[in-house]
């Protein structure tokens, strides 16, 4: 089991950057534990390469790339990781090439991931995939989440999104995972967006893991658009746990980590793209 201090996180894409750097609607981390490297999300457009070169990430580096689910934001850099290195694994849900839109106003608006990188996963070997439908570990002492079950009243997937275009299937975004690393002082917990819920992704992740200490939780929590009922509960169940810290991004929004930060013990920070760090 791995300390803390052991791990160290790159932030590639966020929506706000540091001095120097890209940013956009997009997130993407380059993940450093104990003896393993892997690369979470690639973002969503040109803020990935032009952030690679800057911080000088090399990708063919990486042992795998994971891929939280299949948002454009998520996923726009997939075809040029697969370009440059045509060995990488690959771990996502099945339901990652899902084609999927969300409907806003009577617009419906692709949210899925784009074509190039899906047939660059398409092309790829089998054996370079690994099917995340479960809890699984995927490196030494780094476990992915697979479906997270839902069973808290107050949190939904987050937006207005659907598996159709005149809105009549919702899409539950069932291929959501987070990742988690066991270390000494409790568990890390990495979410891309976290749409199975936050507080339903800790709870799973508790349970199978058998951990109850958290010792950071960090990434995009999706929070940006929920309500305050939502937002308080969240807070409350959070304020719960034995949490050390937490570091909010992409699209968990202003609101939720202001409320957080006055209303729990534990130190609450925002990320930013160029931002390296230990959880």
């Amino acid at each position: 089991m791995m300390k803390p201090e052991e791990i160290r996180i790159t932030v590639i894409v966020d929506n706000t950057p540091l001095s120097d750097f890209s940013s956009e609607h997009g997130f993407s981390l380059w993940i450093e534990a104990g003896g393993s490297t892997l690369l979470f999300d690639t973002g969503r457009s040109t803020a990935f390469s032009a952030n690679l070169h800057k911080l000088e990430i090399e990708l063919s580096r990486a042992d795998m790339l994971v891929l939280s689910h299949g948002h454009y934001d998520h996923t726009g850099g997939v075809a040029q990781v697969l370009r440059e290195v045509p060995a990488m694994k690959v771990c996502m849900h099945p339901g990652a090439l899902t084609q999927r839109w969300s409907i806003r106003e009577g617009v419906a608006k692709p949210t899925d991931m784009p074509n190039e990188g899906k047939e660059a996963i398409r092309a790829l070997n089998p054996s370079q995939i690994l099917n995340a439908t479960g809890p699984m570990e995927i490196l030494p002492g780094i476990r992915v989440t697979g479906p997270v079950p839902r069973v808290i009243e107050f949190e939904d997937p987050g937006g207005p999104f659907f598996l159709d275009t005149k809105g009549a299937v919702p899409d539950p975004i069932e291929d959501d995972l987070s990742l988690w690393i066991e270390t000494t002082e409790g568990l890390v917990i990495i979410a891309g967006c976290c749409h199975s819920g936050l507080v339903n992704t800790i709870n799973h992740i508790r349970a199978v893991s058998g951990e109850e200490r958290i010792a950071s939780v960090v990434g995009g929590l999706h929070l940006s658009s929920a309500n305050e009922e939502r937002l308080e509960k969240t807070a409350l169940a959070l304020a719960k746990f034995p949490i050390g810290r937490i570091h909010t991004s992409h699209c968990t929004g202003n609101k939720a980590t202001e409320l957080f930060s006055h209303r729990l013990e534990c130190p609450v920070s925002a990320t930013a793209a160029g931002l390296r760090f230990t959880p």
